[in-house]
């Protein structure tokens, strides 16, 4: 199963009404439990959803504390509903929070949870919080997923008000985009609300809960495009007017008149931004509702996001700059000749400025100047004469200049000598700038001493090279400190013609840094099964890059049809 080294979550997104707890480490949650989605009062939950009726079960009793599979310790309840709870924890292997849902393996919905998780997992766009784990294990079923302490939830930002334009067209087209991409792959949302939408702390916005909360609640849809884009345009018209586009009240945000319909954005709120609220009225063209004009609605995340990309780009707002203070002259610079007294009757009197004494032109005063002249111009051939001797004093002693001097304790040409040290890993990430990972969730197997785990790439069509359909696959690792490091060995599942590695020196576990902006410490090429990297000079640096960029041709196993693929099982680097 997939698994997330970076630090984040996803725990129920459960409501529109006030949320529990989950204020922690500044991340969200879903919210609270919301009697109205099983009964499906709410306009969004009804049109076109179809929700499981069956009697309420009871949720595992489990509490803080509890560990599950020796590894994921549970810390704080965030939700208990309909036979499931929810829960923020700690991975006590990889030292991090991670989030995660519970219910029984008897729950009439276990099964689908569990397949809705995997298929979530395999997407693996970053654009959504990850699942990080799926497993049914002593009569429990649990998701694990990332936690995102640097995100705030979408009903946290539309507390204090609708966003300006620029904001909101980032939304609805990160949004749109992300579920097109989705859709495409056969995943749905179905229950695309505020509470399932983070912005991250760099503008990014990450979706949270694909399939996997639909498939705790039991709901379905004819029209899962439709219903997803309805939700999307939900999300815009709030963002734009602070307002629910339903009579109902929901996720903090009060809902339309009742009686009066949907009306558009514009119609709302002054000031909004006329394109925008044309687009969500576009997207929320369902169920007798009408687009503001004549423009055809938008029923697919894909209609929506090309909507989106046709209309003009808007811009930031240029920062407002305050003006600095009027500078305050001095009365003496301002003087008072010319004014007016500050009261009737008093007499503005100017000050008597004081004149200054007559420069030195008596003949003791030119005396005095050659005087102080002529010692400034023996000060300055005495400091030179000195400067001079301290220089050849400096050259005789250190000999010819041609000869190179040797340190030796570093060796003849200054460099540093390997000590050969094994280096301790902290922490890995895989690195994917393209935004198309592999397998993110496996990269701890890399360095867990053990040969028979591995993180295995996806297999591709065309090889050994794989640019120009990929530029490389690899993984940064984060050392326990900054280290020199002069070799570094590699194993590989599998042999061939042939697998190229290189070794970069990264400043971060970011997949956003460009790989040109990273300094190259070694590379090779191999056609056995482990990679050995030697540097010229030991180079000192925290984080790591392993890179492929050519892999063998190699036969199926049980993960993957035949393919150019690699798998890592063991990477260790030397000081």
């Amino acid at each position: 199963m997939a698994e997330r080294s970076t630090a984040a979550v996803d725990v129920a997104d459960n409501s529109g009404d006030e949320p529990l707890t989950a204020k922690a480490d500044e991340a969200t949650t879903d919210g609270t439990a919301e009697a109205q989605d099983t009964k499906g009062t709410k306009p969004q939950d009804t049109d076109g959803e179809r929700i499981d009726s069956e009697v309420t079960l009871p949720t595992p009793d489990l509490h803080s504390g509890h560990k599950l599979a020796r590894r994921y310790r549970l810390e704080e309840c965030v939700t208990r509903l309909d036979g499931f709870s929810s829960w923020r924890a700690v991975d006590e292997k990889l030292r991090r929070a991670v989030g995660v849902h519970l219910l029984p393996a008897d729950h009439p919905r276990a099964r689908s949870v569990l397949a809705a998780a995997r298929s979530s997992a395999l997407l693996g766009d970053p654009r959504f919080v990850q699942v990080l784990d799926a497993v049914e294990e002593d009569d429990l079923v649990y998701v694990v997923h990332e936690w995102l302490p640097d995100a705030t939830e979408l009903t946290s930002l539309l507390a204090s008000g609708p966003m300006d334009a620029h904001d909101a067209y980032q939304l609805v087209s990160q949004v749109s985009q992300a579920m097109a991409a989705a859709h495409r792959e056969g995943l749905s949302h179905l229950r695309l609300t505020p509470g399932a939408v983070l912005r991250s702390s760099t503008g990014q916005y990450r979706i949270r809960g694909l399939a996997v909360n639909a498939a705790l609640r039991g709901i379905t849809s004819d029209g899962p495009q439709r219903a997803d884009t309805e939700a999307i345009g939900a999300l815009l018209y709030a963002a734009l007017t602070h307002r629910w586009p339903y009579e109902s009240d929901a996720y903090g945000l009060a809902g339309l008149p009742k009686g009066v319909g949907l009306i558009a954005p514009d119609q709302v709120r002054a000031g909004v931004h006329r394109g925008l609220s044309e687009l969500a009225m576009r997207a929320l063209a369902n169920d007798g509702a009408t687009a503001s004009r004549q423009e055809q609605p938008c029923t697919t995340p894909d209609e929506l996001a090309r909507a989106v990309a046709a209309m003009p780009r808007i811009r930031p707002p240029e920062p407002v700059f305050t003006a600095p203070p009027e500078y305050q002259r001095t009365t003496y610079q301002q003087g008072s000749y010319g004014r007016p007294s500050a009261r009737p009757g008093v007499s503005v009197t100017t000050p008597v400025m004081a004149v200054p004494p007559a420069p030195l032109q008596s003949r003791t005063g030119k005396a005095l100047k050659w005087a102080v002249s002529a010692l400034l111009i023996a000060a300055l051939g005495l400091g030179s004469w000195q400067l001079a001797e301290t220089l050849l004093d400096h050259y005789n002693n250190t000999g010819d200049p041609g000869s190179s001097q040797t340190d030796p304790k570093n060796g003849d040409d200054g460099k540093k000598e390997p000590t050969g040290q094994l280096l301790t890993v902290k922490d890995a990430v895989e690195y994917f700038p393209d935004g198309k990972a592999q397998h993110p969730g496996d990269v701890h197997l890399t360095y867990d001493d053990d040969s028979a785990t591995y993180w295995r790439s996806k297999s591709f069509i065309d090889g050994p090279k794989l640019a120009p359909f990929k530029q490389g696959v690899g993984i940064v690792y984060e050392l326990d400190s900054a280290q020199f490091i002069s070799s570094a060995s590699v194993k590989f599942q599998f042999g061939g013609d042939h697998t190229t590695t290189s070794l970069y020196a990264a400043d971060s576990l970011n997949s956003s840094t460009p790989l040109t902006s990273m300094q190259k410490i070694a590379t090779t090429e191999t056609t056995g099964t482990e990679a050995k990297l030697q540097t010229k000079n030991p180079v000192k640096t925290r984080f790591v890059l392993v890179w492929l960029t050519d892999m063998p041709k190699s036969p199926a196993d049980r993960y993957s049809g035949a393919g150019y693929k690699q798998s890592i099982t063991d990477v260790k680097f030397m000081g």
